[in-house]
């Protein structure tokens, strides 16, 4: 049997998919919605060191596998339930063929490509918390904004209508939550991992706050510093290269968590909320905005199809990736040591840590809408991000985001703006109703 049959079948045979090998063979239909090359013998090394989703990884990621076609299209065909074995899982009888085509020297070990990590030391303490944030947002700023714009906030955005451009949906995005603060002219706020600024710069701008951005990313650091002097807001707005644990100057007015608590850590979760309460004056408030994971998709019949077969390969790569981190790719190509919670967990330990709730909204369609403009940017700008983040990151960010699109389109992943607040001897500070 031809290389590129070997490989279709151990595919598993899908009708969609067709396959070319390096040593010139074709299989699979004419047209077909997916077109994998087999580029090189290190493409079957991997494969065979490791099959199932991160052989298939590490050949992506490394180039020895390609994948022509909309990245979409990838989505949709591993979660077409016809498709269901496209993670190469072949058979002893389809190895010993294989080899018999190959050789058996393809069964020498291949280091992992250098995009892959693996964290050190005890999860989540200072050190580990460091290494993995730095993994993630110490690529290169340059490569950041090329992906996300000239609004520079790597998080969920808010659209008025599908087709607003994605820097006016971040702007409203950091009103909304300017508004559920209730930031005036000398509030004190503090933005726990505050990215390169943009939260703190639009409150400051259009809201008169005073405010403190903490992260532990160094390129964050020092590009929010630069943004900020640039603006004229040094005397305005400190950012500081600092672990959440480490602040200590309280009171503040309010404090947002923006895309934070997904790297906090179940265990860690007491901790940071007690911290986050501590640092508040009474009758302050606190905003978390972050991705959560709905408890109904792990038992919801209707979404039986995310727990089987090849769909894993759209939810163990799109934003599911923190739940337990289940997902080797999510787990050492992108977000490692990331966990994702129910939003009930999450408002339970902000209510055990002395917190109120008072009010939580779901973004879900609005994260889907931020992410296809974030994969439409790299793709726009494939050569320049390349340059900058290296070809192994840019389609570790390319498959993820675009994975991560099928997520929330199909309710495996939300993302929850949950308002809390410092109670004042059990007042609650709130007006009868909102105003945002």
């Amino acid at each position: 049997m031809a290389l590129a049959q070997l490989i279709h079948e151990a595919l598993g045979g899908p009708s969609t998919v067709s396959v070319t090998a390096f040593d010139g063979s074709t299989a699979g239909p004419p047209g077909a919605r997916l077109h994998v090359k087999v580029n090189n013998r290190d493409a079957i090394r991997r494969l065979l060191q490791r099959p199932g989703e991160l052989g298939l990884i590490r050949a992506y990621v490394s180039g020895d596998l390609d994948g022509d076609g909309d990245i979409y299209t990838l989505i949709d065909l591993a979660a077409d339930g016809r498709d269901r074995n496209l993670p190469f899982k072949p058979t002893p009888a389809l190895i010993k063929e294989l080899l018999a085509t190959v050789g058996t020297d393809v069964l020498k070990r291949l280091p992992p490509p250098p995009e892959e990590t693996r964290p050190r030391g005890r999860m989540h303490s200072k050190s580990r918390d460091s290494e993995a944030v730095s993994y993630h947002y110490d690529v290169s700023n340059e490569f950041y904004e090329l992906v996300l714009g000239p609004a520079m906030t790597y998080s969920c955005a808010v659209f008025d209508h599908e087709d607003q451009p994605l820097a006016e949906a971040q702007a409203n995005k950091h009103e909304l939550i300017c508004q559920k603060l209730r930031l005036t002219e000398g509030t004190r706020l503090l933005d726990v991992g505050c990215g390169w600024g943009s939260m703190l710069l639009h409150a400051a701008q259009h809201h008169g706050a005073r405010g403190v951005g903490i992260t532990i990313s160094r390129q964050q650091y020092e590009l929010a510093t630069k943004r900020v002097a640039d603006a004229g807001l040094a005397g305005q707005i400190e950012i500081r290269l600092q672990d959440y644990r480490d602040t200590h100057d309280e009171p503040f007015d309010a404090i947002s968590s923006v895309g934070m608590l997904e790297h906090v850590g179940r265990a860690k979760m007491p901790v940071y909320n007690r911290k986050m309460f501590d640092l508040l004056r009474p009758g302050g408030r606190f905003l978390n905005h972050g991705i959560c994971r709905p408890a109904h998709a792990q038992t919801d019949s209707a979404l039986g199809r995310f727990k089987t077969g090849a769909i894993r390969t759209a939810t163990a790569l799109g934003s599911s990736m923190f739940s337990e981190i289940k997902s080797p790719f999510i787990r050492r190509y992108v977000f490692p040591d990331g966990e994702l919670h129910e939003v009930g967990t999450i408002e339970v330990l902000m209510d055990e840590a002395g917190f109120e709730i008072r009010h939580t909204e779901n973004l879900r369609e609005h994260y889907a809408l931020t992410l296809r403009n974030w994969v439409q940017n790299l793709e726009d700008n494939w050569d320049q991000a390349v340059t900058e983040g290296g070809e192994g990151r840019a389609r570790v960010w390319r498959l993820y985001m675009a994975a991560s699109v099928a997520s929330f389109e199909h309710r495996v992943t939300e993302i929850h703006q949950v308002l809390a607040v410092k109670p004042d001897h059990d007042r609650s500070c709130f007006p009868l109703r909102p105003a945002y």
